[in-house]
C-alpha cells in the first residue's frame, strides 16, 4: 500500500500542488496595478466659462476616488498625474500633481484640491493638447512606465486653438507622435466635448497605434442621475454609477488606424 502511494499518488499530488503554486504566482502578479493614467483639464476661456466645466470637477473628482480605491472592479492606477492641458503660451510645460495628491482623500477633499489647482479664476489663453502628450512622454520614460497600459483623460471641448482653421483642419494638426511607442495599449479619452468635434476627434486625428475614445458633454452629465448616482446609497455600493463609468468613459475602445 505504500509503494502504491509513493509511486502512484504522490507524483500526481506533487503536480498538483505545482500547478496550484503557479496559478497563485499569476494571481498574485496580475493584480499588482500596472495603468498608468494622465488626467488634463482644460482651463482655457471658452471651456472654463462653458456651462460644464463644474460638472467635469464634480465628476472627475468621483471618477478619480472610484479608480483609486478600485470600485465596482474599476482598474487601479500605478501612477496618476493630473496637469492642466494649456498656458499663457504655446509649448508651455505644466506642473503635473502626482497620485499622492489625491490618495487617502475623500471624494470632497478630491473637489477641493481640483479646485484649488484650477481655480476659475485664472484661466490658461491656449489649449495645448500637443504639449499635453509631449509631456506626457518625457513622465512615461522618465519614470519607467514604458510599456505599460495608459490612459489619457482630457477634459475638454477638444477644439485647440489654431486660429483661422474649421475644426477639422485644427484637429489634423494634433500630434499624437510622441504616444505611439510608449506602449502597445494607449488610449486617448477625450470627455465632455460635442458631437462634430468628438467624431472629428476620432476620424482626423493622425495615429498609427494610439486609440481615441470621445463622450459628448450631454451624456457626461447623465453620470449624476439618480438612476445611476443613486442617491442615499453609499458611494462604495453605486453599482450602476461604477457600470456606467465602464461603459461610458472606461470603455474598452478598438485600435483604428487614422492616416
Amino acid at each position: 500500500m505504500f509503494d502504491f502511494i509513493k509511486n502512484r499518488l504522490f507524483p500526481s499530488l506533487l503536480v498538483l500542488m505545482m500547478l496550484s503554486g503557479a496559478s497563485c504566482i499569476n494571481l498574485g502578479s496580475d493584480s499588482k496595478p500596472r495603468l498608468s493614467m494622465f488626467i488634463g483639464v482644460d482651463i482655457s476661456g471658452s471651456f472654463l466659462r462653458g456651462k460644464y466645466f463644474e460638472d467635469s470637477i464634480t465628476f472627475i473628482s468621483h471618477y478619480i476616488y472610484a479608480h483609486l480605491n478600485g470600485m465596482g472592479g474599476l482598474d487601479v492606477p500605478n501612477v496618476l498625474f493630473v496637469g492642466s492641458l494649456g498656458g499663457s503660451a504655446a509649448d508651455e510645460p505644466k506642473t503635473f500633481y502626482p497620485i499622492q495628491t489625491f490618495e487617502g482623500k475623500s471624494i470632497e477633499e478630491i473637489n477641493a484640491k481640483l479646485k484649488e489647482i484650477f481655480p476659475k479664476n485664472k484661466e490658461n489663453a491656449f489649449t495645448d493638447f500637443n504639449a499635453f502628450f509631449k509631456q506626457i512622454e518625457v513622465f512615461v520614460k522618465t519614470k519607467n512606465l514604458v510599456l505599460r497600459p495608459i490612459s489619457i483623460i482630457m477634459i475638454s471641448d477638444g477644439k485647440p486653438d489654431v486660429p483661422n482653421k474649421n475644426i477639422e483642419q485644427a484637429l489634423r494638426t494634433i500630434d499624437l507622435k510622441p504616444l505611439e511607442l510608449l506602449s502597445r495599449n494607449v488610449t486617448v479619452r477625450l470627455l465632455y466635448t460635442d458631437a462634430v468635434t468628438g467624431m472629428a476627434w476620432q476620424t482626423k486625428v493622425s495615429r498609427q497605434r494610439v486609440k481615441v475614445w470621445t463622450q459628448d458633454a450631454k451624456v457626461m452629465e447623465l453620470w449624476k442621475d439618480p438612476k445611476i448616482l443613486v442617491p442615499g446609497k453609499a458611494f462604495n455600493e453605486q453599482e450602476k454609477l461604477f457600470s456606467w463609468i465602464k461603459d461610458n468613459v472606461d470603455f474598452g475602445v478598438r485600435f483604428k488606424k487614422v492616416d
